[in-house]
C-alpha cells in the first residue's frame, strides 16, 4: 500500500480557498483547481516506489490483477481527483467508446499533434465520470424539455432571443435542442454577444432562476454558451449527493468542492464557456439531443456500512465510509486496483492514517482494512474497479 503525492492543477476556474482548507494548508492566492489520484501520465501521483504510472506499467497484473488487466489493458482505468470550481467550467460533452476510437483514428491518420489546440480526441477512450459533492455543489446537466428552455429564455424578454423561442416550440424535441444549439453555436459572434449582454443583464435584473445564468455571464461576457447554458437542467448538490455523466450528455461544473471519478481519457467536446477550441460539427455528432432529468444520485448503503454510488459503467466504482470515533475495522480487500481517500476528520487504512486531503493506493490483492481513529470521526472514499 502506498501512500500518494498527488499534483494540484491550477486552472484558472479554480478556487483559492476550497483545496487549501481541505488540506489544512494557508491558500497561496492562487486558483487551484483539482488535485490529481492516479496514474494519469499528465499528472502521476508519487509513490515511495516511484510515480503511479510506472509501478504500474512494471508489474501491470501485480499491481491491477488479471481480471482488470484482461478488460482494460495495462493501465489503472479510473482517476480520481478532487475537484474545486470557484468559477464556472466550460460546458462540454464527451464521446461513446465508438466516437471516441472513430475520432482517434481519424486525427491520428490526419497527422493531428496530439498537443493541437484544435485536438477533439488525444485518446481511444470514453470518458463517464460521477461527480459527489463535498460542499454545496452547483451544475449544469442535460438538456431541459424544450418548453422549459422556451419558457426561460422568452422570460427574459429580449427581442432578439424569440426565434430561439419559437423553435424550441415549432419543433419536436430533438429537432427543437438540434436546431436552436446549432444556431446559437454559428450566429455571428458580434450580433449573438450583444444578445447574451442583452440577456445577461435581464437575468441580473430577474434573479430567482436566472442567478445561475446571470453568474456565468460575469465570467464568460458576451459567450454564447450562456444562452447554450439556459437550455440545460440547473442542479444543486447537497454534501454525499451525485451525479453521474454518460456519453453526449452535455454538462458544466458552475461551483463547489467534490470528489470526482471518471474513466482515464481526456476526451472533451466544448460547447462554450471557454476561449478554447469549439468544433461545431463534430460536437453536434457527439452530442444527445434529448431532455433528460439530472437524476440525482444518493448512496446505497451495503453490508459493513459501505455507501456505494451505483453507475452502469466498469472502469470504476465509486463508495464511502463514513466512520465513528473507534469504530472497528472493515476489511476492504479486493481482486481489484484501489485508491482510498480521506475527505473529513481522521480515518486508519491498514497501518496508515488518513487525514482529509490524504490517500492510498492499494494494489490488487493486498489486504487492507478502515476503521475510525480513536480522536475523531472521518470520511473515506473507496475508488475502485466494477470488474
Amino acid at each position: 500500500m502506498d501512500r500518494l503525492d498527488n499534483t494540484v492543477r491550477p486552472y484558472a476556474w479554480g478556487s483559492t480557498t476550497a483545496i487549501p482548507e481541505l488540506l489544512g494548508l494557508a491558500p497561496t492566492g492562487e486558483p487551484q483547481a483539482e488535485m490529481w489520484m492516479g496514474a494519469h501520465p499528465g499528472a502521476p501521483s508519487g509513490t515511495g516506489r516511484g510515480t503511479l504510472d510506472h509501478v504500474i506499467a512494471a508489474d501491470p497484473e501485480g499491481e491491477l490483477g488479471q481480471a482488470a488487466v484482461g478488460v482494460f489493458g495495462p493501465r489503472l482505468p479510473f482517476l480520481l481527483k478532487i475537484l474545486a470550481a470557484g468559477a464556472p467550467l466550460s460546458l462540454q460533452v464527451h464521446p461513446d467508446l465508438t466516437q471516441a476510437a472513430e475520432g482517434h483514428a481519424a486525427e491520428e491518420a490526419a497527422g493531428v499533434p496530439v498537443d493541437a489546440p484544435h485536438r477533439n480526441y488525444k485518446d481511444a477512450n470514453h470518458k463517464p465520470e460521477l461527480v459527489c459533492a463535498l460542499t454545496p455543489f452547483d451544475g449544469l446537466c442535460g438538456f431541459r424539455p424544450p418548453v422549459e428552455a422556451a419558457e426561460l429564455l422568452a422570460g427574459l424578454d429580449v427581442d432578439s432571443l424569440k426565434p430561439y423561442v419559437d423553435l424550441l416550440h415549432a419543433h419536436p424535441e430533438e429537432a427543437a435542442l438540434r436546431e436552436v444549439l446549432t444556431a446559437l453555436l454559428t450566429a455571428d459572434r458580434g450580433e449573438m454577444a450583444a444578445t447574451v449582454t442583452e440577456a445577461a443583464a435581464a437575468a441580473e435584473r430577474l434573479g430567482g432562476p436566472y442567478a445561475p445564468y446571470a453568474s456565468i455571464a460575469r465570467h464568460y461576457p458576451g459567450d454564447p454558451g450562456v444562452l447554450a447554458a439556459m437550455l440545460l437542467n440547473h442542479v444543486r448538490l447537497q454534501p454525499g449527493e451525485a451525479l453521474f455523466l454518460g456519453a453526449g450528455v452535455p454538462h458544466a461544473y458552475l461551483d463547489g468542492l467534490a470528489v470526482e471519478i471518471m474513466a482515464n481519457s481526456d476526451n472533451v467536446l466544448r460547447c462554450g464557456l471557454t476561449p478554447k477550441h469549439v468544433d461545431v460539427p463534430e460536437l453536434l455528432r457527439v452530442v444527445r439531443f434529448e431532455a433528460t432529468e439530472p437524476g440525482v444520485l444518493r448512496p446505497e448503503v451495503s453490508a459493513g456500512g459501505e455507501e456505494v454510488y451505483d453507475t452502469p459503467t466498469g472502469e470504476f466504482r465509486l463508495s464511502r465510509f463514513v466512520l465513528a470515533p473507534g469504530s472497528e475495522a472493515r476489511d476492504l480487500t479486493a481482486p481489484g486496483p484501489q485508491i482510498l481517500l480521506c475527505t473529513a476528520g481522521e480515518v486508519t487504512t491498514g497501518e496508515l492514517p488518513l487525514t482529509a486531503g490524504q490517500s492510498v493506493f492499494v494494489p490488487a490483492g493486498e489486504q487492507v482494512s478502515v476503521s475510525g481513529t480513536d480522536g475523531r470521526p472521518g470520511t473515506l472514499f473507496r475508488a475502485a474497479v466494477a470488474v
